[in-house]
Protein backbone atom coordinates (compact mmCIF):
# COMPACT_ATOMS: atom_id res chain seq x y z
CA UNK A 1 0.00 0.00 0.00
CA UNK A 2 2.82 2.42 0.92
CA UNK A 3 4.60 1.76 -2.37
CA UNK A 4 1.36 2.26 -4.29
CA UNK A 5 0.71 5.62 -2.61
CA UNK A 6 4.30 6.76 -3.15
CA UNK A 7 4.23 5.88 -6.83
CA UNK A 8 0.79 7.44 -7.18
CA UNK A 9 1.93 10.72 -5.64
CA UNK A 10 5.07 10.79 -7.73
CA UNK A 11 2.95 10.27 -10.83
CA UNK A 12 1.12 13.50 -10.16
CA UNK A 13 4.32 15.44 -9.57
CA UNK A 14 3.18 16.84 -6.22
CA UNK A 15 6.69 18.04 -5.45
CA UNK A 16 6.82 20.23 -8.55
CA UNK A 17 3.26 21.47 -8.07
CA UNK A 18 4.03 22.35 -4.45
CA UNK A 19 7.18 24.22 -5.48
CA UNK A 20 5.27 26.22 -8.09
CA UNK A 21 2.49 27.02 -5.62
CA UNK A 22 4.94 28.11 -2.93
CA UNK A 23 6.77 30.34 -5.38
CA UNK A 24 3.60 32.03 -6.59
CA UNK A 25 2.37 32.79 -3.07
CA UNK A 26 5.69 33.93 -1.60
CA UNK A 27 6.54 36.13 -4.60
CA UNK A 28 3.12 37.79 -4.41
CA UNK A 29 3.57 38.46 -0.68
CA UNK A 30 7.03 39.94 -1.28
CA UNK A 31 5.70 42.16 -4.06
CA UNK A 32 2.62 43.49 -2.27
CA UNK A 33 3.91 43.75 1.29
CA UNK A 34 7.54 44.78 0.76
CA UNK A 35 8.63 45.87 -2.72
CA UNK A 36 5.71 48.06 -3.74
CA UNK A 37 5.30 49.84 -0.35
CA UNK A 38 9.06 50.39 -0.13
CA UNK A 39 9.46 51.58 -3.75
CA UNK A 40 11.99 48.79 -4.16
CA UNK A 41 12.61 46.83 -7.35
CA UNK A 42 12.93 43.08 -7.43
CA UNK A 43 15.59 41.22 -9.37
CA UNK A 44 15.30 39.59 -12.77
CA UNK A 45 12.19 39.65 -14.91
CA UNK A 46 10.03 40.41 -11.88
CA UNK A 47 11.90 43.69 -11.48
CA UNK A 48 11.70 44.25 -15.23
CA UNK A 49 7.92 43.77 -15.00
CA UNK A 50 7.78 46.40 -12.24
CA UNK A 51 9.77 48.79 -14.41
CA UNK A 52 7.57 48.12 -17.44
CA UNK A 53 4.43 48.77 -15.39
CA UNK A 54 5.83 52.10 -14.14
CA UNK A 55 6.99 53.22 -17.61
CA UNK A 56 3.52 52.52 -19.07
CA UNK A 57 1.83 54.46 -16.29
CA UNK A 58 0.22 51.32 -14.91
CA UNK A 59 -1.59 50.50 -18.16
CA UNK A 60 0.26 47.19 -18.14
CA UNK A 61 0.01 45.58 -14.71
CA UNK A 62 2.98 43.86 -13.11
CA UNK A 63 1.16 40.51 -13.37
CA UNK A 64 0.54 40.89 -17.12
CA UNK A 65 4.06 42.16 -17.73
CA UNK A 66 5.48 39.17 -15.84
CA UNK A 67 3.48 36.71 -17.93
CA UNK A 68 4.20 38.34 -21.30
CA UNK A 69 7.93 38.92 -20.84
CA UNK A 70 8.45 35.32 -19.79
CA UNK A 71 7.04 33.82 -22.98
CA UNK A 72 10.38 33.80 -24.92
CA UNK A 73 12.20 32.31 -21.94
CA UNK A 74 9.62 29.55 -21.57
CA UNK A 75 10.25 28.64 -25.20
CA UNK A 76 14.00 28.59 -24.43
CA UNK A 77 13.35 26.26 -21.47
CA UNK A 78 11.29 23.97 -23.73
CA UNK A 79 14.11 23.78 -26.30
CA UNK A 80 17.25 23.79 -24.10
CA UNK A 81 16.24 22.26 -20.76
CA UNK A 82 13.24 19.91 -20.82
CA UNK A 83 9.58 19.94 -21.67
CA UNK A 84 8.55 18.89 -18.19
CA UNK A 85 10.63 21.70 -16.68
CA UNK A 86 9.11 24.19 -19.15
CA UNK A 87 5.58 23.07 -18.28
CA UNK A 88 6.06 23.46 -14.52
CA UNK A 89 7.89 26.76 -15.03
CA UNK A 90 4.93 28.03 -17.04
CA UNK A 91 2.69 26.89 -14.19
CA UNK A 92 4.81 28.81 -11.65
CA UNK A 93 4.76 31.99 -13.76
CA UNK A 94 1.00 31.68 -14.25
CA UNK A 95 0.42 31.24 -10.52
CA UNK A 96 2.56 34.30 -9.81
CA UNK A 97 0.55 36.40 -12.24
CA UNK A 98 -2.72 35.14 -10.71
CA UNK A 99 -1.72 35.59 -7.06
CA UNK A 100 -0.32 39.13 -7.40
CA UNK A 101 -3.73 40.83 -7.66
CA UNK A 102 -5.16 38.36 -5.12
CA UNK A 103 -2.62 39.43 -2.46
CA UNK A 104 -2.86 43.14 -3.35
CA UNK A 105 -3.20 45.21 -0.19
CA UNK A 106 -3.11 48.77 1.09
CA UNK A 107 -1.49 47.60 4.31
CA UNK A 108 2.01 48.99 4.84
CA UNK A 109 4.00 46.89 7.30
CA UNK A 110 6.81 49.44 7.36
CA UNK A 111 7.72 52.46 5.24
CA UNK A 112 11.44 51.78 5.71
CA UNK A 113 12.83 50.92 2.24
CA UNK A 114 15.86 49.13 3.71
CA UNK A 115 13.72 46.69 5.68
CA UNK A 116 11.47 46.18 2.67
CA UNK A 117 14.48 45.51 0.43
CA UNK A 118 16.01 42.98 2.84
CA UNK A 119 12.85 41.03 3.62
CA UNK A 120 11.52 41.21 0.08
CA UNK A 121 14.83 39.96 -1.27
CA UNK A 122 15.02 37.20 1.33
CA UNK A 123 11.52 35.96 0.53
CA UNK A 124 12.21 36.08 -3.20
CA UNK A 125 15.49 34.17 -2.86
CA UNK A 126 13.87 31.55 -0.64
CA UNK A 127 10.99 31.12 -3.09
CA UNK A 128 13.23 30.88 -6.17
CA UNK A 129 15.77 28.55 -4.53
CA UNK A 130 13.08 26.25 -3.14
CA UNK A 131 11.25 26.12 -6.48
CA UNK A 132 14.46 25.23 -8.32
CA UNK A 133 15.19 22.56 -5.76
CA UNK A 134 11.74 21.08 -6.45
CA UNK A 135 12.53 20.98 -10.16
CA UNK A 136 10.48 24.06 -11.01
CA UNK A 137 11.86 27.11 -12.79
CA UNK A 138 10.55 30.59 -12.07
CA UNK A 139 11.02 32.03 -15.52
CA UNK A 140 13.16 34.92 -16.64
CA UNK A 141 16.78 34.98 -15.59
CA UNK A 142 16.50 31.66 -13.78
CA UNK A 143 16.08 29.93 -17.13
CA UNK A 144 19.01 31.89 -18.61
CA UNK A 145 21.06 31.07 -15.52
CA UNK A 146 20.35 27.35 -15.76
CA UNK A 147 21.19 27.26 -19.47
CA UNK A 148 24.49 29.09 -18.84
CA UNK A 149 25.26 26.87 -15.85
CA UNK A 150 24.70 23.76 -17.96
CA UNK A 151 27.08 24.99 -20.68
CA UNK A 152 29.56 27.21 -18.78
CA UNK A 153 29.22 26.22 -15.09
CA UNK A 154 28.02 29.60 -13.78
CA UNK A 155 25.99 29.76 -10.57
CA UNK A 156 22.34 30.78 -10.89
CA UNK A 157 22.56 33.53 -8.25
CA UNK A 158 25.67 35.03 -9.86
CA UNK A 159 24.01 35.14 -13.28
CA UNK A 160 20.99 36.89 -11.77
CA UNK A 161 23.22 39.47 -10.15
CA UNK A 162 25.04 40.23 -13.40
CA UNK A 163 21.82 40.82 -15.36
CA UNK A 164 20.16 43.07 -12.80
CA UNK A 165 22.22 46.20 -13.47
CA UNK A 166 19.66 47.53 -15.96
CA UNK A 167 16.83 47.04 -13.47
CA UNK A 168 18.70 48.99 -10.82
CA UNK A 169 19.30 51.84 -13.28
CA UNK A 170 15.57 51.85 -13.94
CA UNK A 171 14.91 52.06 -10.20
CA UNK A 172 17.22 55.05 -10.00
CA UNK A 173 15.52 56.91 -12.83
CA UNK A 174 11.94 56.20 -11.66
CA UNK A 175 12.07 56.29 -7.84
CA UNK A 176 15.39 58.05 -7.21
CA UNK A 177 18.93 56.81 -6.75
CA UNK A 178 18.43 56.25 -3.04
CA UNK A 179 15.86 53.57 -3.84
CA UNK A 180 18.12 52.11 -6.51
CA UNK A 181 20.73 51.51 -3.82
CA UNK A 182 18.13 49.90 -1.57
CA UNK A 183 17.08 47.69 -4.49
CA UNK A 184 20.70 46.61 -5.00
CA UNK A 185 20.79 45.48 -1.36
CA UNK A 186 17.66 43.45 -1.99
CA UNK A 187 19.22 41.83 -5.07
CA UNK A 188 22.33 40.84 -3.08
CA UNK A 189 20.16 39.28 -0.37
CA UNK A 190 18.06 37.47 -2.97
CA UNK A 191 21.05 36.05 -4.88
CA UNK A 192 22.66 34.70 -1.69
CA UNK A 193 19.37 33.16 -0.57
CA UNK A 194 19.02 31.43 -3.94
CA UNK A 195 22.47 29.87 -3.60
CA UNK A 196 21.66 28.91 0.00
CA UNK A 197 18.39 27.13 -0.82
CA UNK A 198 19.31 25.74 -4.23
CA UNK A 199 22.08 23.44 -3.01
CA UNK A 200 22.19 21.05 -6.02
CA UNK A 201 24.17 23.65 -7.96
CA UNK A 202 26.87 23.86 -5.25
CA UNK A 203 29.64 21.33 -5.80
CA UNK A 204 31.86 19.90 -3.07
CA UNK A 205 35.07 17.91 -3.52
CA UNK A 206 35.61 15.28 -0.84
CA UNK A 207 38.97 13.72 -0.02
CA UNK A 208 38.77 10.44 1.87
CA UNK A 209 41.72 8.60 3.45
CA UNK A 210 40.87 4.98 4.17
CA UNK A 211 42.21 1.44 4.51
CA UNK A 212 39.10 0.07 2.76
CA UNK A 213 39.17 1.67 -0.71
CA UNK A 214 37.01 -0.87 -2.56
CA UNK A 215 34.37 -0.99 0.15
CA UNK A 216 34.34 2.80 0.14
CA UNK A 217 33.90 3.00 -3.64
CA UNK A 218 31.11 0.43 -3.55
CA UNK A 219 29.31 2.24 -0.72
CA UNK A 220 29.49 5.61 -2.48
CA UNK A 221 28.35 4.33 -5.85
CA UNK A 222 25.56 2.34 -4.23
CA UNK A 223 24.06 5.55 -2.84
CA UNK A 224 24.71 8.02 -5.66
CA UNK A 225 25.72 8.29 -9.29
CA UNK A 226 29.21 9.72 -8.78
CA UNK A 227 32.66 8.70 -9.96
CA UNK A 228 35.53 8.12 -7.54
CA UNK A 229 39.26 8.42 -8.17
CA UNK A 230 41.43 6.09 -6.07
CA UNK A 231 45.06 6.98 -5.30
CA UNK A 232 46.91 4.00 -3.84
CA UNK A 233 50.29 3.78 -2.07
CA UNK A 234 49.65 6.65 0.34
CA UNK A 235 51.19 6.33 3.79
CA UNK A 236 50.17 7.68 7.17
CA UNK A 237 52.77 10.15 8.44
CA UNK A 238 52.27 9.18 12.08
CA UNK A 239 51.40 5.48 11.88
CA UNK A 240 53.49 4.64 8.80
CA UNK A 241 50.69 2.36 7.59
CA UNK A 242 49.50 2.12 4.01
CA UNK A 243 46.42 4.10 3.09
CA UNK A 244 44.40 4.90 -0.04
CA UNK A 245 43.17 8.38 -0.93
CA UNK A 246 39.81 8.73 -2.67
CA UNK A 247 38.60 11.86 -4.46
CA UNK A 248 35.02 12.53 -5.52
CA UNK A 249 32.87 15.54 -6.34
CA UNK A 250 29.24 15.71 -5.21
CA UNK A 251 26.64 18.42 -4.82
CA UNK A 252 25.88 20.05 -1.47
CA UNK A 253 22.50 18.32 -1.62
CA UNK A 254 24.20 14.89 -1.82
CA UNK A 255 26.70 15.53 0.96
CA UNK A 256 24.69 13.85 3.77
CA UNK A 257 24.40 10.68 1.66
CA UNK A 258 28.14 10.72 1.00
CA UNK A 259 28.96 11.07 4.70
CA UNK A 260 26.60 8.19 5.47
CA UNK A 261 28.37 6.02 2.89
CA UNK A 262 31.76 6.88 4.39
CA UNK A 263 30.69 5.86 7.88
CA UNK A 264 29.19 2.61 6.62
CA UNK A 265 32.31 1.59 4.69
CA UNK A 266 34.99 2.71 7.15
CA UNK A 267 34.03 4.48 10.41
CA UNK A 268 37.70 5.34 11.02
CA UNK A 269 38.24 7.00 7.63
CA UNK A 270 39.51 10.57 7.57
CA UNK A 271 37.78 12.96 5.19
CA UNK A 272 37.78 16.65 4.34
CA UNK A 273 35.78 18.79 1.93
CA UNK A 274 36.10 22.04 0.03
CA UNK A 275 33.94 23.96 -2.42
CA UNK A 276 34.48 23.59 -6.15
CA UNK A 277 33.98 26.59 -8.44
CA UNK A 278 33.79 24.65 -11.69
CA UNK A 279 33.97 21.10 -13.01
CA UNK A 280 34.68 19.84 -16.52
CA UNK A 281 34.38 16.46 -18.13
CA UNK A 282 31.46 14.17 -17.40
CA UNK A 283 30.08 15.45 -14.11
CA UNK A 284 26.59 13.96 -13.94
CA UNK A 285 23.70 16.43 -13.95
CA UNK A 286 20.27 14.87 -13.34
CA UNK A 287 17.54 15.60 -15.87
CA UNK A 288 15.14 18.40 -14.99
Amino acid sequence: MHKFLRDHLQHFYLRQIGGALLYGIVLSVAMNYFWLPGHVYSSGFTGFSQLLSVLTGGHISIAWALALTNLPLLILAWLQLSRRFAIFTSFAVLLSAVFMPVFATKTVLTPDPLINAIFGGALNGMAVGTALRCGVGTGGLDIIGMVLKRHLGFKVGSVNLAFNTVIMLGAGFTYGWKYALYSIIGVFVSSHMIDFFYTPQQQIQEMIVTTEPQRMVDAIQCKMRRGVTVIDSARGGYTGKDRSVLLTVVTQYELPELREAIKEADPKAFYSAWKVEHTGGRFYEPDL
